[in-house]
């Protein structure tokens, strides 16, 4: 049977083929771990796992990789506010890394409650500092980022492919729509890459 899935580039159904015959690799966003997950996030993962136990019943190996971000969330999607965990941690007196051990732990659990397949590979964000931090170098080397007095941002204006999976008009996506605007962004469509910590 062949398996078909959503092209959001196209917005056709096209015939899924594997990179490497029998193999799939396959990279899914996890939870940002400063409180209690509640369904909507929950659907999400209920979701992953139909479609790896699809991709397994079709005889397909599935290496999948889930992030657990355990660092650098901040509070608001315009690149703004504070950290998820140190805001969790003041609520309940306690470390930021104390708070990320208990909400991770606790999703661990809530997945295998609810028999989801587990990841191959659970990535936390702070095993990987070095790694983003060198990402962010070479961004900056390929002329694709620029510094603020909050961050680094990445300028989708240097990627003219950015806004292709969306279908997105960069030009008429006006900065502050949804919240308030930063007035060192070069365009409303960039984000941070780094965030600098408050002084």
């Amino acid at each position: 049977m062949a398996i078909k899935f959503a092209n959001t580039l196209t917005r056709h159904l096209d015939t899924f083929v594997p990179l490497q015959p029998g193999k799939v690799s396959l990279y899914t966003c996890g939870p940002t771990v400063y409180s209690y997950l509640h369904v909507g996030n929950w659907a999400a993962y209920i979701y992953w796992d139909i479609l790896v136990r699809m991709l397994q019943a079709e005889g397909y190996e599935v290496e999948r990789v889930m992030n657990i971000t355990d660092v650098g969330h901040l509070t608001s999607d315009a690149d703004e506010g504070e950290d998820k965990l140190e805001k969790g941690a003041r609520r309940e007196g306690k470390t930021a890394w104390q708070i990320a051990k208990f909400y991770a732990d606790d999703f661990i659990h809530g997945m295998n409650a609810l028999r989801l397949t587990p990841p191959s590979q659970l990535a936390r964000a702070t095993d990987y500092i070095d790694e983003q931090i060198q990402l962010a170098i070479t961004l900056k080397r390929k002329g694709h980022t620029y510094q603020t007095s909050d961050g680094i941002y990445f300028d989708t204006s240097t990627f003219p492919a950015y806004a292709d999976f969306a279908r997105l008009d960069l030009r008429a996506l006006r900065a502050g729509a949804r919240i308030g605007p930063n007035s060192e962004k070069r365009h409303a469509s960039d984000f941070a890459l780094w965030k600098f910590s408050p002084t």
